[in-house]
């Protein structure tokens, strides 16, 4: 007997210990829940992603790392990976998301900063290959003119 009292006190105190919980804890719908995403698709514009970035540089000059780079170290610690979407940058942190837009065609990629660089005068970024060539018209040049724009 003393067994089904204390099981019937345990079941009463957890339910009133759940329900103090169910008005924080709303359980939705299906219906709710595709209204609500809808929602916020819709709130997504072009001009809330288009002020998600800052324009640092126009006519920058960009150029891509050779293959030979592949697996070392860069500046950050992390390993170089030219099939990745990384670039290297002489003052950006460690970390920052770059825009990258081809001035010419109007194609752009999101890259991040993992390294020191480029050390060659004139120059602007470095990125890496699969980067580069997403963004270039052509697949035999080596360098191009960029717009950057930084993540706000």
């Amino acid at each position: 007997m003393k067994y089904k009292t204390t099981l019937l006190l345990l079941s009463v105190v957890l339910a009133l210990f759940f329900s103090s919980f169910s008005d924080s804890i709303s359980f939705k719908k299906p219906e709710q829940e595709k209204k609500a995403q809808d929602t916020l698709k819709k709130s997504t514009s072009k001009d809330t992603i288009a002020s998600a970035w800052k324009l640092y540089k126009k006519d920058a000059h960009a150029s891509y790392y050779a293959d030979k780079l592949n697996g070392r170290r860069t500046a950050s610690g992390k390993r170089f990976d030219n099939s990745k979407y990384t670039a290297a940058h002489k003052k950006f942190p460690f970390g920052t998301k770059l825009k990258v837009t081809n001035e010419a065609n109007g194609k752009s990629v999101i890259v991040e900063v993992i390294d020191r660089g480029p050390f060659t005068k004139g120059r602007e970024l470095d990125l890496t290959k699969k980067a580069f060539m997403e963004i270039a018209s052509s697949r035999y040049g080596g360098s191009l003119k960029v717009k950057i724009e930084v993540v706000k």
